[in-house]
């Protein structure tokens, strides 16, 4: 095996973090611009509100999210501060958190879905014909696998 990566592995890789971080940041700023939230927090409120009810036990948010639990527990604890989410113990085992979207975080995320996907598609998604994003995705899923939205 080669010790170092080709000129081709090199751009792939190098073109890949960068990309990620750049959209990353352009869709953490027009969020945080248009509707006061983070990138981070949208997803967090994008999460429960696919779930049954906008309802998820922390375990289930934090397989959804890709953060890692401290960093989901600081930034829940910051959401249910600004009313956003509410957290409670299951009825059915008190060792389980719950954490539920309240009204205003729907709304919220609602309001902040329309920035987001034109966001998507200005930064990332229309830059590629639709060759590109077909070879995009099936590259992409040839290393993370196919995977249900969440």
């Amino acid at each position: 095996m080669a010790v170092k990566l080709s000129a081709d592995e090199m751009r792939a890789w190098q073109g890949l973090l960068h990309a990620h971080e750049q959209l990353v940041r352009t869709l953490d700023a027009d969020l945080r611009e248009r509707h006061g939230i983070s990138f981070g927090a949208y997803d967090v409120l994008l999460r429960l509100a696919g779930a049954t009810d906008g309802t998820l036990r922390m375990t289930e948010l934090a397989a959804r999210v890709m953060l890692p639990p401290s960093s989901l527990t600081r930034r829940v604890d910051r959401l249910v501060a600004d009313g956003l989410l509410e957290r409670s113990r299951s009825d059915r085992d008190s060792r389980l958190m719950l954490v539920r979207l309240t009204a205003s975080g729907r709304g919220l995320v609602r309001r902040a879905a329309a920035t987001h996907l034109r966001g998507i598609r200005e930064h990332f998604t229309g830059r590629l014909s639709e060759h590109q994003l077909t070879a995009l995705a099936d590259a992409l899923e040839a290393i993370a696998g196919p995977h249900e939205p969440h």
